[in-house]
């Protein structure tokens, strides 16, 4: 009887921590690659004009595509005569030209000096040499996003600007700054400083960091970031020319950006800020995503705020991830698909261990926000090594019901970097 009890146990237990059952693709490293921590920091997307085609980009120079929908994919390295020094972030127009942003280290100038834009026609083939936002002197430009607006094919993009980074001096700040192109990414307009209030440069809870660009559907241009303000909101009505005199607090983020997670080096909670474009019932409404620790220091949780009008006015906060494990989620990442304006969101999860194996889960959203389903992506859990960086996000695109999270895993403190292939109609309701 007693081993009969036992093999009902096991069985049970196999059943409740049953993993994916979607396909999951492992990224290949670029042959050459000689970053220790390559394939962390990913950054997807899809063709909306094909959704066979996507392309990704890990630290520092790695590129990735597949035109087979992510069943397979071809990797190489990244070159630019600025440099290419981490920070991918990778976005097609409405002309399927692919754009890959980056930081720069230019020999002729100063290290990350300016944020590079390279771009391509095709997948396979390869990129210009890049253009970039005016240099400002030495100061240090980190931490980009960008956003295309689909209207006119302009693209906006975000970040942060150091007086000079990891200093003490009180004399010394960070900002956020703002800068758009209008042909493409050939040419780019000055710099605009768009947040009032500056941070410290320490690379903390107290810098002004994490800007992410939205676009509304009437051409508005919205931003949030994380700072010794919490998460604040700033819009501009004209293109990107006038700003709000200053920057909307909208919400404490408790445990400040700069999360402590165990077993992970380094684990931001910056925000992701996303508008549904769509023709559904929640067209315009603006979603805000992060991870903060509310409800306590061992139970980071990723959350979502949303405003129907504008950034006037948000909701109160609403929990992503569906458990009452009492356990960490981190990493969080957002898209909203535009064809249908469901939310998708990914994320680390410890919801099923006592110790730091971790696996990935995303959320999904069909009402706006209001009803939430997870469902783990991963097929087994990793186990990080503290001692090693392992970046600060993962990644998630979706386009006509095509959804692919992509994420780094550490095996016995070697990296590899994973895309799930997820179809709307197989998941969960």
């Amino acid at each position: 009887m007693k081993l009969f009890v036992l093999i009902i146990c096991v069985f049970c237990s196999a059943c409740f921590f049953a993993q994916s059952d979607f396909e999951t693709v492992q990224l290949p490293l670029p042959k050459g690659a000689i970053y220790t921590y390559s394939q962390i920091e990913p950054s997807i997307a899809i063709n909306p004009n094909n959704q066979k085609h996507m392309a990704a980009g890990s630290v520092l120079s790695d590129y990735y595509y597949s035109t087979n929908g992510g069943k397979k994919w071809k990797s190489k390295t990244l070159t630019s005569k600025f440099g290419v020094y981490g920070d991918p972030v990778l976005m097609f127009d409405n002309k399927s030209r692919l754009y890959y942003f980056h930081l720069a280290s230019y020999l002729e100038t100063s290290h990350l000096d300016r944020i590079v834009c390279q771009s391509t026609k095709k997948l396979c083939k390869k990129f210009d040499e890049g253009n970039s936002p005016k240099p400002i002197g030495t100061k240090v430009q980190d931490k980009h996003w960008t956003v295309l607006n689909k209207e006119n094919n302009d693209i906006y993009m975000t970040w942060t600007q150091f007086d000079a980074y990891d200093s003490d001096n009180p004399k010394d700040s960070s900002i956020i700054v703002f800068s758009k192109s209008i042909n493409q990414g050939l040419a780019w307009s000055d710099p605009l400083r768009i947040s009032k209030f500056g941070g410290d440069c320490l690379d903390g809870d107290n810098t002004a960091e994490g800007a992410v660009p939205a676009v509304g559907p009437n051409g508005e241009i919205y931003v949030a970031w994380a700072g010794p303000k919490g998460l604040v909101f700033q819009k501009s009505l004209d293109g990107g020319i006038t700003w709000l005199k200053e920057e909307i607090q909208i919400q404490r983020q408790y445990g400040g950006w700069d999360l402590s997670i165990p077993g992970i080096y380094r684990a931001n909670g910056l925000p992701i800020l996303k508008c549904d474009l769509s023709n559904g019932p929640n067209r315009g409404t603006l979603y805000l995503n992060w991870c903060d620790q509310k409800n306590g220091v061992d139970d980071t949780d990723s959350w979502l705020l949303k405003s129907t009008d504008g950034g006037t006015t948000w909701s109160e906060r609403i929990k992503v991830n569906q458990d009452d494990s009492g356990s960490h989620q981190f990493f969080t990442w957002m898209t909203v698909d535009q064809s249908t304006g469901y939310i998708y969101f990914v994320y680390y999860d410890r919801r099923n261990y006592n110790d730091t194996q971790t696996d990935v889960y995303i959320s999904t959203s069909r009402d706006g926000g209001d009803i939430f389903v997870d469902t783990r992506v991963s097929k087994s859990p990793f186990t990080p090594n503290p001692k090693l960086f392992f970046g600060d996000y993962l990644n998630i695109d979706a386009v006509n019901g095509v959804v692919r999270p992509i994420w780094p895993r550490m095996d016995n403190g070697s990296f590899s970097l994973w895309v799930a292939l997820v179809q709307e109609s197989l998941l969960t309701k």
